[in-house]
């Protein structure tokens, strides 16, 4: 199994009445919550880790998890509410407007962490939840308590107006990015953190820190995989793009759902990746990232959509 944690949240976007008036609908969402979705899609075993709500809108998530068989069997279940992301549009730009003090996922505390079974092969960690507290100590204790024995991969996934403290979040991201296996990163958040210089030079900073593979994706331009002896591309598919949403989330399942098609999802195979390894998972994420960016929304594929 591969274990998603992270957020999970649901996006209240702006629709019309049958009436006419303005109202939102409920879509469920969140960074980790696409990946996770996604690798079920893909034919992985994928399971999810987050603090959940009992509410409506929970509810709402743990059915969009077991349609596309998710197992959420280890997350946090609480009577907390859950987090809600208003979203309107100005001039066709999304803004949010986010609720999300004492939520479920927000509160998840270190105690809730669960005993991660054998069965689970690697971990994935990631999104909003990061920056903030006490969630995102929980999942850096998370991680630093499970990176030693199994896979771990981190994609930041730089948002700044969620961090309120950026020294101690740079220091939370330093620590979690040292014992990942795995690091994938948007050219922007690979900016962000190690500051100004090409991809490669920046990757090689990254590689240093301790990761074995490093991924970064380039929107329209493609993808590039870096470890310590290979260096390859793949570059994005042609598509007309509908929206941006969850593309790099589902990117980061492409990566996961390769290695474990390839059966590489061990710390020994990720740290000896060759270029045909790294290229398998640059082409798989490639290939989903675009069908999700063809249509409205993080909508993953299904393995039976890819050509």
């Amino acid at each position: 199994m591969i274990l998603s944690c992270g957020e999970a949240l649901i996006d209240m976007l702006p629709r019309q009445s049958a009436q006419g008036e303005n109202a939102f609908a409920p879509y469920p969402g969140g960074a980790v919550f696409n990946t996770a979705i996604a690798l079920g899609r893909l034919g992985a075993r994928s399971g999810f880790f987050s603090g959940l709500s009992e509410d409506l809108f929970g509810q709402i998530l743990v059915n969009a998890l077991a349609e596309s068989g998710v197992d959420a069997g280890m997350a946090a279940r609480s009577d907390r509410p859950t987090t809600l992301a208003f979203v309107t549009l100005i001039d066709g730009h999304a803004q949010y407007a986010f609720y999300d003090e004492n939520t479920a996922g927000r509160m998840l505390s270190k105690e809730d962490l669960p005993a991660v079974p054998d069965s689970v092969k690697a971990l994935f960690f990631g999104g909003i939840s990061l920056p903030v507290e006490p969630c995102g100590a929980s999942y850096e204790a998370l991680m630093l308590r499970e990176a030693a024995r199994r896979v771990t991969m981190i994609d930041p996934n730089i948002r700044p107006g969620f961090i309120r403290d950026e020294a101690a979040y740079r220091a939370r991201l330093d620590r979690m990015m040292a014992v990942a296996d795995i690091v994938k990163v948007s050219d922007e958040d690979l900016r962000w953190i190690e500051g100004p210089g090409t991809i490669d030079e920046l990757a090689r900073k990254v590689l240093a820190r301790g990761a074995k593979l490093v991924f970064v994706t380039e929107g329209a331009t493609g993808a590039h995989g870096f470890s310590a002896t290979h260096s390859v591309f793949a570059p994005a598919r042609k598509v007309k793009v509908v929206d941006t949403v969850g593309a790099g989330d589902t990117f980061n399942a492409g990566v996961l759902a390769a290695l474990d098609r390839s059966d590489a999802l061990d710390k020994v195979s990720v740290a000896g990746a060759d270029e045909a390894l790294m290229r398998a998972c640059l082409e798989l994420g490639v290939a989903v990232a675009a069908v999700v960016v063809g249509r409205a929304g993080a909508n993953p594929p299904w393995s039976e959509e890819l050509a």
